[in-house]
């Protein structure tokens, strides 16, 4: 379980386990605020630094199995909260979950066995018998809209059977450059070729431990074959007759508006 929050300085806090996050239930959920984690004033414990938000210090914590938590929260996935919480709040949410599971994951060394200790100084474990460093993890994935005389390739994601349409996307492999990963992403689920490869934008992606690198790009070449495994229904879509796209927040949707921007006059 893991808990997030400020000992009595106004900040964020929340609380999870297995993906879920406690958060204060009423008309509107919303993270738990200091002091409901009953810290020592002055002493964070355990707890992992955040960052700050509004001028404020934000820490998490793991809430150990026997512990309590904060009064009056209620477990819900990190997934609910997305659109739920404001921007900022959801991004130390995401952001006490997954240093919160680094720390639990890497208590032990991948390469020898032996316990780990935090270090004093940065964001890192380090192993007490080889001094085997390891630090928190984030998968780069690249996430792309492509368009072809005024149109944009849009696709359901085989795997998730999300109800909308969404740019295509995938993860980085070893060796790639970010341009090279578009192409390649763009040419094994859809089977076109691209060119003017550009950057957008970056968004942190908590669900995947992801940071998603948004591109455009153009169509260069080649007609639609689709990877099914990956992609359903890819179509080239005009920006009034588009589909049921994702919400907003998301980098998927900014890409998206941004391309109606472009194209309606």
């Amino acid at each position: 379980m893991v808990s997030a929050g400020v000992p009595f300085v106004p900040g964020v806090s929340c609380s999870a386990t297995r993906g879920r996050l406690y958060v204060l239930a009423g008309p509107s959920l919303c993270v738990v605020r200091a002091p409901a984690l009953r810290v020592p004033e002055g002493d964070a414990g355990d707890a992992l630094y955040l960052g700050d938000l509004d001028g404020a210090p934000c820490f998490a914590r793991a809430l150990p199995r026997d512990e309590a938590p904060p009064p009056g929260t209620e477990p819900v996935p990190l997934r609910q909260l997305y659109g739920v919480l404001s921007e900022d709040d959801f991004a130390v949410a995401g952001r006490a979950l997954g240093l919160t599971a680094w720390d639990r994951d890497h208590r032990f060394c991948g390469r020898c066995g032996a316990p780990t200790e935090r270090s004093a100084t940065e964001r890192v474990r380090v192993c007490t018998a080889c001094q085997h460093p390891a630090y928190p993890r984030l998968s780069p994935a690249v996430i792309m809209l492509v368009e072809r005389d005024g149109r944009c390739l849009l696709a359901r994601n085989a795997r998730t059977q999300m109800p909308f349409f969404s740019t295509l996307a995938g993860f980085v492999e070893v060796g790639e450059t970010l341009e090279h990963a578009v192409a390649r992403e763009v040419r094994e689920e859809s089977g076109i070729e691209i060119t003017d490869i550009r950057y957008f934008g970056s968004q942190p992606w908590p669900f995947t431990g992801s940071l998603m690198i948004g591109f455009t790009a153009r169509w260069a070449s080649g007609e639609i074959v689709a990877d099914t495994t990956e992609i359903l229904e890819p179509t080239w879509f005009s920006p009034d007759e588009l589909p049921t796209i994702p919400p907003r927040l998301s980098i998927a949707r900014a890409l998206i508006d941004d391309f109606v921007r472009r194209h309606t006059r």
